[in-house]
């Protein structure tokens, strides 16, 4: 191809297959997830399909375009591979799950959690997530804060920390209701919510 199919990657090169192979693919995807100073990065550093039934392999690679998340101070990097359980990280208010219908509270969960994925859904962490092998085996944390003031300084924390999550700001009302987080590998984010509640 001569030209980038997303802007996220600087090239990619791959072999074409017979059409009757089509339902014999199986996607790979090897990431590189780096921690900088408490600031988290991906890079998807290849993909492979793996032809059933035949001893060939396509090979298919992609590199990222731009690099890693620039940083000060020292560069030690803390490499991890996906090996860990993939989470989608939702918190949501306290106050508003006592004065609220509970539907109300889900939907507002919903929002947050379907805004994050669809925001990267070319995160190669997010393909992982919502890939056909996965789709059905999901896991999320549903924790909660106790108001308002908690909500908007966890986003604050996440965001200095280079956690990518959407803040769902209900409207009309202009209220911040809930977050999510994009998926991560646990071990990467746990940290950030180690101090707030299951939400029961």
């Amino acid at each position: 191809m001569g030209t980038p199919f997303c802007s996220r990657y600087a090239s990619l090169n791959f072999t074409h297959f017979p059409p009757s192979l089509a339902p014999a693919i199986q996607l790979t995807f090897n990431t590189t997830l780096r921690r900088r100073n408490g600031v988290v990065s991906s890079r998807m550093e290849s993909t492979s399909i793996s032809l059933s039934g035949d001893s060939s392999t396509t090979s298919v690679s992609a590199t990222a375009a731009g690099g890693d998340t620039t940083t000060t101070g020292n560069n030690s990097t803390e490499e991890s591979s996906i090996t860990d359980t993939v989470v989608q990280y939702v918190v949501l208010r306290r106050d508003l799950i006592d004065t609220w219908p509970l539907g109300s509270v889900v939907t507002q969960g919903c929002h947050a959690a379907v805004a994050a994925i669809w925001s990267h859904k070319d995160d190669a962490v997010t393909l992982q997530y919502c890939s056909p092998s996965n789709i059905d085996s999901m896991h999320k944390v549903t924790l909660e804060v106790k108001g308002e003031a908690q909500i908007l300084n966890l986003a604050e924390k996440l965001k200095a920390g280079g956690i990518a999550h959407k803040l769902w700001i209900e409207q009309p009302e202009n209220i911040p209701t809930c977050l999510a987080t994009k998926p991560y590998p646990k071990s990467l984010v746990s940290s950030f919510f180690k101090k707030l509640k299951l939400c029961k």
